[in-house]
């Protein structure tokens, strides 16, 4: 469809178009781009309210096209239970990065969920043992789901335990998942014998409080701490945090709304003890896993960067199909 108007894309264009194999590719491209220093960092900027907040991540992408992009997302962790909506609601806009022009809009939904578990992905096929088999998931909701089906696509794995503390919620990522995924999915009440037994921890909740103990974690495991994206939300022990290697999708955010943020106002850790960002170990300009034994912890903020790798995605797919709803803004 080439067209000059501004294209329209609710969550069922996205699904369509993208992929969560293109995904992860696509994110795993843009990090290496930035590890290299081609693209420059993200920007965030963030306003609370008292059931949620509102957060702005933006990026610039170079190539054989450039890009300006911004997602405007608005996330109330209690929505469901109130209101029957979303946690997650907002929109991507895409700019043409040589003139300005305002080339799509898109629906956030499809593509937070599917970027998000790709960084996951991306990290565990730096940062996880390459025999891993075992995995534990905590938080099943559309996210917990996008993770494990991402996890799949990296990892051999063979067994999957299931957490939420709404234990129907893991019964039915158990059941509707044993049916898609060739991998044994147990739903379980207690954590602390799950997590011992993985050699892969996925974190994707709301939580305020950390519920993965040091003492709870086995030598070698990779663990994705993806919850924390505010500065309320923690999902990890601080002192765990402290005696691994962290590595953050973004330095500067995991430093004030990530996981690792918890941990350097208690006074453990500083900034200087992050071991890398991702970017750096995918373009390979630091070492991953260096051994067998270390407990490595990816601190996922979520950054700017997956979400305009995505959109553009679903931006140039769409210039070849009937996709995608054209709308004059200055009509």
């Amino acid at each position: 469809m080439q067209t000059e108007s501004t294209l329209l894309f609710n969550r069922s264009d996205v699904q369509e178009l993208l992929s969560l194999a293109e995904c992860i590719d696509a994110v795993e491209k843009v990090f290496h781009q930035q590890g290299e220093g081609k693209i420059p960092p993200s920007g965030i900027l963030g306003v609370r309210t008292q059931s949620g907040g509102l957060h702005v991540k933006t990026a610039c992408l170079s190539g054989a096209k450039k890009y300006i992009v911004a997602k405007l997302n608005t996330n109330f962790p209690q929505n469901y239970a109130r209101f029957g909506k979303p946690t997650i609601q907002g929109v991507i806009v895409l700019y043409d990065a040589d003139n300005g022009r305002l080339l799509a809009v898109l629906d956030s939904m499809e593509i937070t969920i599917q970027r998000t578990a790709a960084a996951t992905a991306i990290a565990a096929k730096y940062l996880a043992r390459q025999n891993s088999s075992v995995a534990t998931i905590c938080g099943c909701g559309e996210q917990g789901r996008a993770q494990l089906r991402a996890l799949c696509l990296i990892l051999s794995l063979r067994k999957v335990y299931a957490f939420d503390i709404d234990s129907s919620a893991s019964l039915r990522l158990a059941a509707q998942l044993s049916r898609e995924l060739p991998i044994d999915i147990e739903a379980i009440c207690s954590l602390p014998g799950a997590i011992r037994s993985s050699d892969v921890v996925v974190t994707c909740t709301p939580a305020t409080e950390f519920f993965v103990h040091k003492e709870d974690v086995a030598p070698g495991t990779f663990i994705a701490a993806v919850g924390a994206d505010d500065s309320q939300k923690n999902e990890i022990d601080p002192a765990l945090l402290a005696s691994a290697k962290v590595v953050a999708d973004s330095l500067q955010q995991v430093c004030s709304i990530g996981d690792t943020h918890h941990a350097i106002a208690s006074g453990l850790m500083q900034k200087e003890n992050v071991y890398a960002e991702l970017a750096e170990v995918v373009a390979g300009k630091r070492p991953g896993r260096t051994s067998e034994a270390e407990i490595i912890i990816f601190d996922s903020t979520g950054i700017a960067i997956e979400d305009a790798a995505a959109a553009v995605v679903v931006f140039e797919k769409a210039l070849t199909t009937a996709l995608g709803n054209p709308f004059e803004f200055a009509a």
